[in-house]
């Protein structure tokens, strides 16, 4: 009886959580759909007689939103390939190499994570225009790469750590390299690690907004953030349109993570063992 009322509580709290973590959504898609016209009236309502898409369909023509959104899907596909890259080799230097200075190298990379990224903004853009990455995409992607290094090569040697040495032994009597290793046994066998990082990186990189307004003055080369950003008006904000806007610059993370939520809990898990 009593394992049967902790259910009932359990299910509970979890349908009041999903309602409290649903409602934002539920609530920005319906002023999505309300004319302008009735976005003020009072009271408010949250259901409407007039339904309209024309909100979508405005955001998505004006503001060049088009143009932003493929913006922000290179900026974001680029950097994380560069992510994966970058992190997956250290992680496995750091998880199956000794050599001198590695723990003070890998503290050094690890005190990344409790550096706040808007102190970093001046000698970033200090670091750019010497560069001569002010105003492309590069100057975007080198930051995104930089700050997401340490907290990738943490979870990923995590869960490297977590992968029995004997595959290692046998590999070596194999006559196999490290890069055998690392190509054909490591990583097919951290897919569950790649997947919370491919998460975490992806919406920090899409949502990313003052970095991207600090070193793009091109309108060409502004990302989705800024887009929505255009659309708040110095007097008057259009809710609807910006609304809706955000509606369409979340579709692409929730694909994501729909496609890849199995590998999501598991991953954390491993990472979250050994560091």
């Amino acid at each position: 009886m009593k394992t049967y009322r902790g259910n009932i509580a359990m299910y509970g709290l979890l349908i009041v959580g999903a309602v409290i973590s649903v409602y934002p959504l539920i609530y920005m898609l319906l002023t999505a759909l309300k004319p302008m016209t009735l976005l003020f009236e009072f009271p408010p309502k949250l259901f409407s007689d007039e339904m309209t898409w024309a909100n979508f369909s405005e955001a998505w023509t004006s503001q060049s939103f088009s143009l932003y959104l493929f913006n922000s899907l290179l900026v974001t596909l680029i950097s994380f390939l560069l992510i994966f890259a970058l992190s997956s080799t250290l992680a496995f230097a750091y998880s199956r190499f000794q050599f001198p200075g590695k723990r003070i190298s890998f503290a050094i990379i690890m005190g990344g994570l409790i550096i706040p990224s808007l102190t970093l903004i001046i000698p970033q853009f200090l670091l750019i225009r010497s560069l001569g990455l002010f105003d492309s995409f590069w100057g975007l992607i080198t930051v995104y790469v930089a700050s997401a290094i340490p907290f990738t090569t943490f979870l990923l040697r995590g869960f490297f750590d977590s992968i029995s040495r004997e595959i290692d032994e046998s590999v070596e009597m194999d006559g196999g390299s490290a890069w055998k290793l690392f190509t054909a046994i490591i990583l097919p066998l951290s897919k569950p690690a790649f997947v919370p990082a491919t998460i975490f990186n992806a919406l920090v990189i899409w949502e990313e907004f003052p970095w991207a307004l600090t070193i793009i003055n091109d309108p060409a080369k502004r990302t989705l953030p800024i887009a929505l950003a255009n659309f708040q008006g110095q007097y008057t904000t259009q809710w609807g349109i910006v609304f809706a806007g955000s509606l369409i610059a979340i579709v692409p993370i929730i694909i994501l993570f729909l496609l890849l939520q199995r590998y999501f809990i598991a991953g954390m898990t491993a990472g979250a063992l050994k560091g």
